[in-house]
């Protein structure tokens, strides 16, 4: 399998993940976290008695970090977990998850399959009220993007993965993904051909150096902070993108022509 395969279970997990929330005053409370990748999950459970008085878990939410092998790990533990017992549900492993997503990209099994350890610590939390945070060190490869979904399916349909000819672009509605200097370069450069140039980027701020951040500040490049392009959609081309703002916790449409990923 391709580091960059993802299985329709995955996908559907992505796209669609299950339990997402917040458990207010759960009963256990598990935080994973990867300095390597940056990948973090956290599970909320809500512990009751069944009639043969063992304890299962009546409630499980999530919330992840991540990408999108990430969301997907955490959304499938807590559809595997929910209506266990705890016996039953610590024992589920890393493995076992990969297994009910029909498996992971290689490069992602250790760096994002993280979701059965935060399970495991939510119920230590509950049974031992153990420290509920761990850090998880792993062989982890950062460079791995995460998942754009449609990013293949409209390649040189209005999907550059390298610089275009700015010309094509004109007075065509371009999103460019932040990534690094010549990205940001890019963006302010196309405003010489089209007046509707939006940088995405997930930073809180402007993004770049100095320099650059005042160019930008004072160009006429729309800036979406604290934001992340998750799919691209369209019938023959590009015709929209959705858009998760990472402060809200929510995703949004926005139409577009051209999307230009360096």
């Amino acid at each position: 399998m391709k580091s960059t395969q993802y299985t329709k279970k995955v996908m559907d997990h992505f796209r669609n993940p299950r339990n997402v929330g917040v458990i207010e005053n759960p009963d256990g409370y598990g935080k994973v976290g990867n300095p390597v990748c940056g990948d973090l999950m956290e599970i909320f459970i809500n512990v009751s008695e069944n009639e043969d008085q063992q304890e299962i878990i009546e409630d499980i939410k999530f919330r992840t970090f991540g990408c999108g092998s990430a969301v997907a790990t955490s959304s499938m533990v807590t559809e595997m977990a929910m209506g266990m017992t705890l016996d039953e549900a610590y024992k589920i492993t890393r493995d076992d998850v990969a297994d009910e997503l029909d498996g992971l990209p290689p490069i992602k099994m250790h760096c994002s399959n993280l979701a059965a350890d935060a399970l495991k610590a939510a119920i230590d939390n509950y049974r031992e009220g153990t420290e509920p945070e761990v850090e998880v060190q792993g062989s982890c490869k950062p460079i791995d993007i995460d998942i754009i979904l449609g990013m293949e399916e409209f390649l040189d349909k209005g999907v550059y993965k390298n610089i275009p000819n700015l010309e094509d672009l004109r007075d065509k509605r371009t999103l460019i993904v932040d990534t690094g200097e010549k990205s940001l370069e890019l963006s302010i450069e196309l405003t010489d051909f089209t007046g509707r140039v939006i940088l995405v980027t997930n930073k809180d701020g402007i993004p770049g150096a100095e320099q650059l951040r005042k160019r930008l500040k004072f160009s006429d490049v729309k800036i979406l902070r604290e934001s992340k392009l998750i799919e691209i959609q369209g019938t023959n081309d590009v015709e929209k993108v959705i858009i998760h703002d990472l402060d809200e916790d929510e995703n949004y449409e926005l139409f577009v022509d051209a999307v230009i990923l360096l």
